[in-house]
């Protein structure tokens, strides 16, 4: 196996972080700048916008999620959302992942004959880029998850860290220590999803 996809393999959903002590904020911000720089895209598009949120401002992060979520969620099994999203700040950080609405308009225009494939393509950028540093974390030796709680979040994360509105929100990823063990994956045959002529 090579070694790319070795660490791929052991790319996990972790939800069990804490603060990590072997791995710097100066080494993660790195690593998320050198994956912004190489993920490809569609035209050379570089869609892709990251906020990359410490400490505090994760915290902050996931305390705005609490309330945003209080706002529109039943109120019968809450709890059960409280301590969600307290888990993510038990971590190091957390990565917010958008991509440019400006960006993508402006290659709808110049480029007619492509205009609905544009937003899709960025999408699968954002996944690109997701995926690459979730498996350089997971090299790193940190642990992370990927959650979604956008739209209900979007305006209050733009409005706290004075975001441009032209960013759409995609995805959230927590990170830090893993201190859990991952549960096995299930995987359906390969046979059933490779087909080779």
């Amino acid at each position: 196996m090579s070694k790319i996809l070795s660490i791929m393999n052991e790319r996990r959903t972790r939800y069990g972080l804490a603060k990590s002590t072997t791995v710097s904020n100066d080494a993660v911000r790195a690593l998320v700048e050198e994956a912004v720089q190489v993920v490809p895209s569609a035209f050379n598009a570089q869609t892709q916008r990251v906020v990359v949120l410490f400490d505090d401002a994760s915290d902050k992060f996931w305390d705005l999620t609490r309330e945003e979520l209080r706002k529109v969620a039943p109120a019968e099994g809450f709890e059960n959302t409280i301590a969600k999203l307290e888990s993510f700040k038990q971590g190091n950080g957390t990565i917010l992942y958008f991509y440019d609405t400006n960006v993508v308009e402006g290659l709808q225009s110049q480029f007619a004959l492509y205009a609905d494939n544009f937003p899709i393509w960025a999408q699968q950028e954002n996944g690109m880029l997701q995926y690459t540093v979730w498996t350089a974390l997971t090299e790193a030796g940190l642990g992370a998850s990927l959650q979604h709680y956008n739209p209900i979040v979007d305006a209050a994360a733009a409005q706290e860290w004075d975001l441009p509105a032209n960013w759409k929100l995609v995805a959230q990823m927590p990170f830090g220590e893993a201190v859990d063990t991952p549960q096995a994956k299930e995987l359906a045959p390969v046979a059933d999803k490779v087909k080779v002529f």
